[in-house]
């Protein structure tokens, strides 16, 4: 049973090893998985007697200490499928209720876990979901329960939304054994490693990536909060000293780059450091290269980077660049960027001394595809491509999970039954149609972002529905008049709002707006008009193919907005 895999420790605890947890004052305090799994199989206990039984839902509220450890592995030692739910960071106490409140609206979870401080804001996201009850304060019974049999689903991770409706995608036991058993494949992990992180638990990178499979696997484990790392990115890095492994987005790197101080790594040997994967978000070499410079004298070398790609509906991992070479970065003629065509490359490098300053313009490869995790390229049509056409990215095989729960739908992601494989040899199975542009590129796959209906801001979804609310607001034009699409680009992100008239007043307002919203580094073009707004037989705006009109001078009575 997969279950069975990831839970074992629970029952053969390894005691010379565990996890490490950052303390404020900078120091670590450690727990051997003998310990970890006893307080584990105590807090299960306690959730068994307030009525928690194997397939049922339970929702955990907590940061990241050790209590968390604990609660989540309880949860799962009860047979219950866990959803860990994200403690505030940047949201009002209004904006975090009604986020959690549709959590718990689709969870329908049958109990609801949150620390003493966070209890009173998960009260109010419970009454406005509609359940009854308190939420529960993680607790443990004076005897270990026995590890109880598990239900058909391991986790329910919601997908980070903007203001729109978040949805839970359900990860069965066979989804998180076959993806934890190919990112620790494809990381070479090897008896012994360590893995560092400062990750939110929340985030499907780092529960599954950087806290589940180094866990299930008993290895050391160097845990942080995010706020650990903001505050001192320098202790993140000096833990390679001992660590082998780690993950984080692109944004991290740069920052490393920008706020670390070679005087603060003094004396530490990062020769050891076999693997930093990027992920969660398009990666440009600069942020590689100034990370890499920094830390070269030190001993890292650039064949550590693994650059990634993978999503929540997807388990997590779905291609790695774990061949031990220098990353490859391309740059892509934006002209040739149309679907069902051949990508021209302008230039390509790996990564290296040229690689600075290349922002724009520039991607980075993701691996190859294993045989178990079968990717391909389709046109709008659903045919598949040949290497070097840009399309959308299809991911099959035992990672692919089954659907959204509680029948929500996606809206770029969708889930479909068909053949898997890129030669289309590995027979019939689920399916996830991305909603992502790439292609591949010397057998790696290149990932341009999304393709209409959301883009990825600091490794969350902002969806374009909910900006085109925002703008009917500032702008006073119907929402019937406005239409947002993201723009498939290399190397950035970018957004289209296409508006029916020809006043463009408003347009300073918007793009201020805008830049709050999704951020400096995302370019935002406006365009203005009449006729400008398509649509399909349904109704609904044919947001990339509107794009690619304009972008190709077929839209006559189409204008740039003033600046």
């Amino acid at each position: 049973m997969a279950s069975a895999l990831l839970r074992d420790w629970l029952d053969k605890p390894n005691t010379g090893r565990g996890v490490s947890l950052a303390t404020d004052d900078g120091g670590w305090d450690h727990r051997d998985y003998g310990r970890l799994a006893s307080a584990a199989r105590r807090t299960a206990g306690a959730l068994i007697e307030a009525g928690v039984r194997p397939g049922d839902v339970v929702c955990v509220v907590l940061p990241t200490d050790f209590t968390c450890v604990e609660t989540y592995f309880g949860v799962w030692a009860a047979g219950a499928t866990v959803c860990l739910v994200t403690p505030p960071l940047f949201q009002d106490g209004d904006d975090y209720v009604a986020h959690v409140a549709a959590i718990l609206r689709q969870a329908r979870p049958v109990l609801t876990i949150a620390s003493d401080d966070l209890a009173p804001l998960a009260a109010r996201a419970m009454a406005d979901a509609g359940l009854d009850g308190e939420p529960w304060a993680p607790r443990q019974a004076e005897d270990e329960a026995e590890v109880q049999p598990a239900g058909e689903l391991a986790i329910l991770q919601f997908t980070s939304g903007s203001s729109g409706e978040p949805r839970g995608v359900m990860v069965t036991w066979e989804n998180l054994e076959a993806n934890c058993e190919l990112i620790a494949r494809t990381a070479g992990f090897r008896d012994g490693d360590e893995v560092a992180t400062w990750l939110p638990l929340y985030h499907d990178m780092g529960l599954i990536g950087c806290f589940i499979t180094p866990i299930s696997l008993q290895c050391d484990l160097k845990l942080m909060r995010p706020d650990h790392f903001i505050r001192d990115p320098a202790r993140w890095i000096r833990c390679f000293a001992t660590a082998t492994h780690t993950a984080a987005p692109p944004f991290a790197y740069a920052y490393c780059a920008r706020r670390v101080k070679p005087e603060q790594l003094e004396g530490v040997d990062l020769s050891g450091w076999r693997m930093a994967l990027i992920g969660a978000e398009p990666i440009d070499p600069h942020s590689l290269e100034v990370f890499a410079e920094l830390l070269e004298p030190f001993g890292f070398h650039r064949e550590a980077f693994n650059p990634a790609y993978g999503m929540a509906e997807t388990t997590l991992l779905v291609t790695m660049d774990h061949v031990w070479r220098r990353p490859l970065a391309v740059r892509p003629d934006p002209a040739s960027l149309a679907f069902g065509e051949p990508v021209r490359i302008l230039e390509q490098h790996e990564l290296g001394a040229q690689s600075k300053g290349a922002k724009s313009g520039w991607i980075v490869g993701c691996g190859t595809p294993e045989e178990d995790v079968p990717v391909r390229i389709l046109d709008d049509d659903g045919n598949e491509l040949a290497e070097g056409l840009l399309g959308e990215i299809v991911v099959g095989g035992a990672s692919a999970c089954p659907g959204y729960y509680a029948g929500a739908e996606g809206k770029s992601t969708r889930f479909a039954d068909g053949p898997g494989g890129r030669s289309g040899s590995v027979g019939r199975g689920r399916l996830v149609l991305t909603g992502d542009a790439g292609f591949f590129h010397e057998g790696r796959l290149f990932v341009l972002g999304r393709m209409g209906d959301s883009i990825k801001v600091r490794g969350r979804s902002v969806y374009v529905e909910d900006l085109e609310a925002r703008i009917a607001e500032v702008t006073r034009l119907g929402k019937g008049r406005i239409t947002v699409t993201a723009v498939p680009g290399a190397g950035r992100k970018g957004l289209a709002l296409f508006a029916e008239t020809n006043d463009d007043a408003w347009a300073g307002d918007v793009r201020e707006m805008l830049r709050r919203r999704v951020g400096e580094d995302v370019e935002v073009t406006i365009i203005v008009g009449t006729g400008l707004i398509q649509r399909t037989s349904s109704g609904k705006p044919r947001r990339r193919f509107m794009w690619e009109q304009f972008r190709d001078g077929r839209l006559p009575n189409a204008r740039l907005a003033s600046e």
